[in-house]
């Protein structure tokens, strides 16, 4: 059954934030696993939203409440994942702290953007996304990427800033595939790969938080769902660490590549 709770906000009109869907346990099950191996895939390859928003789509969501839904599962992930590289030491919060605020500030404009775009719309630009940054990761640009030391003064600053911004907005409106843009940004900017995820998994957790506000007012988020896959997500982490040595990389990102493209396809001749 569906079960909402209205509140009044102010001198506004009502919003709504839908807490249950048609849900059933066994529908669940499947997500918490999707979450699990989404954490995993993101952990080795990247790219894990790419197959659980196409999944949310296709259990009935509408293209943009599967994306805000999958940001809730996203951030459970994240608060765990920027947890634990602080606790190791990893955490570069002089970096993060300077370029989280222009990132922020397109965070807004993107989460904004998806709330008002029409589903059939977001849906098509969603899947040519997942077809773009396929097609990206077959040319290896991460290691091509040189780690170097621009600084944070005059135009570097200025030009983080910017680079940011956009970043932000990506990441409000899609967020999916954001990893790597995130990732090249802090190598370029001298921080080596641990501390770069680090930065990944704080920005992440950053605009996810920012976002959530936005789509919870736009009553865009089902609770239900996304605590299923985030807490299969929260778990990823420790398989991941386990299977890193064991699984071919490139067999895991070709195999990723497949089933995104798959998904990709499907979004666009379904409706």
């Amino acid at each position: 059954m569906h079960i909402y709770i209205t509140l009044m906000v102010m001198h506004k009109s009502f919003f709504e934030i839908r807490y249950l869907m048609d849900i059933n346990f066994v529908q669940l099950t499947l997500l918490f696993f999707a979450g699990l191996g989404a954490g995993v895939i993101n952990a080795l390859a990247g790219g894990g939203s790419f197959m659980t928003v196409p999944l949310l789509i296709f259990t009935g969501l509408e293209p943009t409440v599967a994306n805000a839904t999958n940001r809730l599962a996203v951030w459970i992930q994240c608060f765990f994942g920027t947890r634990k590289l602080y606790m190791m030491g990893y955490f570069p919060k002089n970096y993060c702290f300077k370029v989280v605020w222009p990132m922020l500030a397109g965070t807004l404009i993107g989460a904004y953007l998806l709330t008002v775009i029409p589903d059939e719309t977001f849906r098509k630009y969603f899947a040519f996304f997942m077809v773009l940054m396929t097609l990206v990761t077959f040319f290896k640009p991460a290691s091509k990427i040189q780690q170097t030391d621009v600084g944070f003064t005059g135009k570097s600053l200025a030009v983080n800033y910017f680079i940011y911004f956009f970043i932000g907005i990506y990441i409000g409106f899609i967020q999916a595939g954001v990893g790597f843009m995130i990732i090249a940004a802090s190598v370029i900017s001298g921080l080596g790969m641990v501390r770069a995820n680090a930065v990944k998994m704080f920005l992440n957790l950053s605009a996810a938080t920012i976002s959530l506000i936005i789509f919870f007012y736009a009553g865009k988020v089902l609770i239900l769902p996304a605590l299923a896959m985030g807490a299969g997500m929260s778990l990823s982490a420790v398989i991941a660490s386990g299977m890193s040595v064991k699984v071919s990389d490139v067999f895991l990102k070709r195999l990723v590549s497949v089933v995104i493209l798959i998904f990709a396809v499907l979004l666009l001749v379904t409706k």
